[in-house]
């Protein structure tokens, strides 16, 4: 066993450890001159002043101040610019949003038409736009006859029916006969005046041969003087008993003394007939109404706060609650009495009546156009539906139809306002905008079920 062996064993290890330390240092030493000679900035020699170092300290703070300082704006800048964009993006996101909603829901109300159902159902496709709307008065009427041209024809004798050649319903011309009466009393008259014609002759005759003697001094101017008198006397019985049978209406030459004939006093229809064969008549009784049709009066009924509203001259449009039928007229008459039970007044319109539709008691609607106003927008009056309770019109849109819920103001039966839920220039369904509707009604009907 040799001397080193012989050492204690701690001893050894001490060595060694210092023998790694050296080694480290070593190393450490190496590196850091390695890392001076590598370094961009040189230290400066040792007799550079304080006040070069002290500059260059304040230098290196103020940049790195102002590199902090920028680091901070970018970083602001940056922050703002992505929360823009960020608020930009929800923005957006939100209105995506509901425009995926709306679009969800008109695809849901819309209602599927193709242009070839448009056309099969005989639809029409109008846009919204402005017009003029009258506003209009309505008021109750009632046809009536012309009772300028309506006459009820009497006899004016009493008599005999012996004929009758006027039917009720017949138009007959003026002078026609409508029949005949046999009449005692016209037959005095005729008697009366061919006695009047009789003297006549004779107070003639004797005025000639009177002023034939007067002239040749044979008879004195007395004698002619009366003669001539009594022939003036007899003139006028016979004009007088002509008269009294003009006034009759029976003509004076008639062979038969008692015949009287009633004629028609004008162009018209027989209205009314109440006389018969052998039915003995008074001279007062009414045994014909004729009228002329051709011209007829429509009375109005007009409520004491309308009265100002209608106006003689004012023009109205007439309208039959029978029938389809309109005519047009003016305001002849206003009546400046209220009735004590109605509380109305009365006004007429004169109709012209060539075809002979309007007939007596038949009941109409007269229209009076109160006031005229120019509407920006407007749509067809058959095309605004009840739906859900509400006045709707059915838009156009590709490939159907969808609801839309609209206020209305004015209206003159044609032409309806919209005052608001309608765009100027929307194309909508107007003249067959019923058939949406039931469509609606059926498609609403399977989503239920």
């Amino acid at each position: 066993m040799n001397t080193e062996e012989r050492k204690p064993f701690a001893e050894r290890v001490g060595k060694k450890q210092w023998i790694a330390i050296a080694v480290v240092l070593v190393l450490g030493l190496g590196a850091g001159a390695m890392i001076l000679r590598t370094s961009p900035a040189k230290p400066e020699a040792a007799g550079h002043s304080e006040a070069a170092g002290h500059g260059d300290g304040e230098h290196h703070e103020e940049g790195g101040k102002e590199a902090k300082e920028e680091g901070k704006d970018h970083d602001h800048d940056h922050g703002e610019a992505k929360g823009h964009a960020d608020n930009e993006h929800h923005e957006e996101g939100k209105d995506k949003e509901k425009a995926a909603t709306s679009e969800h829901k008109e695809d849901e109300e819309k209602i599927a038409f193709t242009d070839e159902q448009v056309k099969a159902a005989d639809m029409t496709i109008e846009s919204a736009g402005p017009a003029r709307i009258k506003s209009s008065l309505q008021l109750p009427g009632e046809i009536k006859f012309n009772e300028d041209r309506t006459a009820h024809v009497v006899p004016r004798v009493a008599g005999v029916v012996d004929s009758v050649s006027a039917d009720l319903g017949q138009e007959v011309k003026r002078g026609q006969v409508l029949a005949v009466l046999s009449s005692p009393s016209l037959s005095e008259q005729r008697s009366a005046l061919q006695s009047a014609q009789r003297r006549l002759e004779l107070a003639r005759s004797t005025y000639e041969r009177e002023k034939k003697l007067w002239e040749e001094k044979i008879s004195p101017q007395q004698d002619y003087l009366q003669a001539q008198q009594a022939m003036q006397e007899a003139q006028i019985a016979v004009a007088n008993a002509n008269q009294k049978l003009l006034a009759l209406g029976a003509t004076p030459g008639s062979s038969a003394l008692g015949r009287y004939e009633l004629r028609a006093p004008f162009d018209g229809m027989v209205v009314e007939k109440h006389i018969s064969l052998g039915e003995s008549v008074g001279e007062t009784v009414n045994v014909f109404t004729i009228s002329d049709l051709s011209t007829v009066w429509a009375e109005i009924s007009v409520a004491a706060n309308n009265l100002n509203l209608v106006r003689i001259g004012e023009p109205v449009s007439i309208r039959s609650s029978a029938f389809d039928q309109t005519a047009t007229g003016k305001v002849s008459y206003v009546g400046s009495l209220i009735g004590a039970q109605t509380r109305t007044a009365t006004a007429r319109v004169t109709l012209t009546n060539p075809q002979r539709i309007w007939r007596p008691g038949l009941f109409v609607n007269v229209e009076l156009v109160a006031s005229e106003t120019d509407a920006p927008v407007t749509v067809s009056a058959e095309a605004v539906q009840t739906v859900e309770d509400k006045p709707t019109v059915f838009l156009r849109v590709p490939g159907g139809f969808l609801p839309q819920h609209v206020q209305t103001g004015r209206s003159d039966g044609k032409r309806i306002e919209i005052t608001s839920g309608l765009k100027l220039g929307a194309p909508y369904a107007a003249s067959g905008s019923f058939v949406v509707k039931s469509q609606q009604g059926k498609s609403s009907a399977t989503h239920t079920h």
